[in-house]
């Protein structure tokens, strides 16, 4: 019996457009998944996390589920509806346990007794918004304010008060898309990776 040598580059053509399209298929399953269960895209909206965060960023947030806790430092989104019906984005400042203390004459924040050394704020904390000091933040919650201390609401508005972690998105780990400077309207490219 005799091949048609012919027919093998058909077949083989066939072939190879059936792997990239599998492969364009899985590509964009994985994509769909990861964005669904792992990370989300989520923009900044206002000027509470300046100088840090710009209004308009774009942020990759780590869910919650993957994030194995919090820690001071870290940059959270969290939502809850009886504050404000849309997420917002601040810093953790203390976790369960530890015990905040604010100095309101000269805008220092203390925790567990340690003066805080903040180089990522935008001016010292004056604004006082009913929360009583000092102040042991519950299991299970931590205790957030934006970099922008005196343009945030967050912990020390008697309306949020210390957040229950089960309020909380997720983690943010990388600023993926700049929003406009409010200066300049400009976008700074160079501001794009990994925040904290």
């Amino acid at each position: 019996m005799q091949r048609d040598v012919r027919a093998e580059p058909k077949e083989e053509k066939g072939r190879e457009a059936y792997e990239w399209v599998q492969a364009l298929v899985c590509s964009v399953l994985a994509v769909v998944v990861l964005f669904t269960f792992g990370v989300r895209l989520i923009g900044v909206d206002g000027h509470s996390m300046v100088p840090t965060l710009q209004h308009g960023d774009r942020l990759l947030v780590l869910n919650s589920k993957l994030c194995g806790g919090y820690e001071p430092g870290d940059i959270v989104v969290l939502r809850k509806e009886s504050f404000l019906p849309t997420p917002i984005v601040k810093r953790v400042v203390a976790v369960e346990g530890q015990v905040v203390d604010i100095d309101f004459s000269s805008g220092t924040v203390f925790v567990d007794g340690q003066r805080l050394h903040e180089d990522y704020i935008n001016e010292q904390t004056f604004k006082n918004d009913g929360t009583a000091f000092p102040l042991t933040v519950p299991e299970g919650s931590v205790f957030v304010m934006g970099d922008n201390r005196n343009h945030s609401n967050d912990s020390r508005d008697v309306r949020l008060g210390t957040v229950d972690t089960r309020y909380i998105i997720g983690r943010a780990v990388f600023l993926a898309f700049p929003g406009p400077d409010a200066g300049t309207g400009e976008r700074d490219y160079g501001r794009i990776g990994g925040i904290g």
